[in-house]
């Protein structure tokens, strides 16, 4: 068995997740995880900077990469000192940075991560795979998602058909059937209920959905909502902040007055209603077990209207694999990086839309040795 540490944050960019991964041969194992909170300022430059890239200058762009490298280090190191594990223990790191802006479908397509990956390698003197989504979409597809893969590798059960919905910002699927599995980003996650709950409660979030589950939807606004077009584009596809912003919640509430807890009732339930139509549109055919993962896997109000909405479907969290919901992205990004190494494929073209299946990432050495 050798130990892979993976890093992440996510498009809600609520905090750096660090995750440690024993893999052999024929088995993996999470040997421990850990999140590190954002310095709240940095957090706020991040947030803005994702919801308006075109006014994030050079200057900012670079302060901002450097500041994440160091975050993402402290976060790595906080991990193996918590667990006392030498960083000579750990094969590699698999570090997925902060993605900032995401465009793989515009003229010259580029996705964004930053978190300057020098900065790891030096600071812990182990080697860094990072930069995984750019060789996908030089190969032709979305780069993103990158978990169904791992996803697979994870949760995978011979004869079952299985489904993972991880729900960070954005919300993914993967459908794990018996032949190809197919993944695609079904549009927001917790990132619009986020939002809106930082601006009317003043709180970093509705905690397990209780603002949202005392509000009613309202049919009108949902509907508006639903007719952007990307929820009917077919798959493979991916989106992000830039897509699902404030902005774009904001131009559908002009004219409406609407109590503040009647819109998380309504963003809520498009979360629950999107994630559900992407599940039984693809396949026609709702899957046995849905697992849970990521923040929204702790929002009761966003698991019960997917429960409602998918009421064949035994709808729990990926805790029932072995993977906490909050641990899986950061183990993932562990795996690619054990991937890369070994000169396999990180990417599923049946997922991305790739025309071939490429090796993820690049490679920063750690130290000499």
């Amino acid at each position: 068995m050798s130990l892979y540490l993976g890093l992440i944050s996510g498009t809600s960019m609520d905090g750096i997740d660090a995750a440690l991964l024993e893999i052999g041969a024929e088995r993996m194992h999470l040997h421990a995880a850990a999140e590190r909170e954002w310095p709240a300022a940095l957090q706020r430059r991040l947030r803005r900077a994702a919801e308006d890239p075109e006014h994030t200058g050079l200057h900012e762009f670079g302060e901002l990469d450097t500041a994440v490298g160091v975050e993402f280090a402290e976060a790595a190191e906080h991990l193996l000192r918590a667990t006392g594990v030498a960083a000579t223990e750990v094969r590699a790191i698999g570090s997925h940075g902060q993605t900032v802006l995401h465009q793989p479908r515009a003229a010259m397509p580029f996705t964004l991560q930053i978190g300057d990956p020098n900065i790891i390698a030096e600071r812990l003197g182990i080697d860094v795979v990072a930069d995984f989504r750019r060789r996908d979409l030089a190969a032709g597809g979305e780069g993103a998602p990158l978990m169904p893969a791992f996803h697979a590798a994870a949760f995978g059960a011979a004869g079952q058909t299985r489904a993972v919905v991880n729900i960070g910002g954005i919300a993914n699927v993967t459908l794990l059937p018996a032949g190809e599995v197919i993944g695609f980003d079904t549009g927001p996650g917790n990132c619009l209920l986020d939002s809106w709950a930082r601006r009317h409660l003043q709180q970093a979030y509705d905690a397990r959905g209780a603002w949202a589950a005392s509000g009613t939807v309202d049919p009108a606004l949902l509907g508006q909502l639903l007719r952007l077009p990307y929820f009917a584009r077919s798959a493979p596809k991916s989106t992000g902040r830039e897509t699902f912003s404030d902005a774009w919640l904001d131009a559908a509430l002009a004219g409406r007055r609407l109590d503040p807890v009647d819109v998380q009732a309504t963003l809520s339930q498009l979360t629950a209603r999107t994630i559900a139509d992407a599940l039984t549109g693809v396949s026609g055919t709702v899957p046995q077990d849905i697992y849970v993962c990521g923040g929204g896997a702790f929002n009761a109000d966003l698991l019960t209207r997917l429960g409602a909405a998918l009421p064949q479907a035994r709808v729990g969290t990926t805790a029932l694999c072995g993977i906490a919901p909050e641990h899986v992205e950061a183990a993932g990004f562990a795996w690619l990086a054990h991937r890369y190494l070994n000169a396999e494929p990180g990417n599923l073209p049946s997922v991305t839309g790739a025309r071939r299946a490429v090796p993820l990432g690049a490679l920063y050495r750690g130290s000499a040795a």
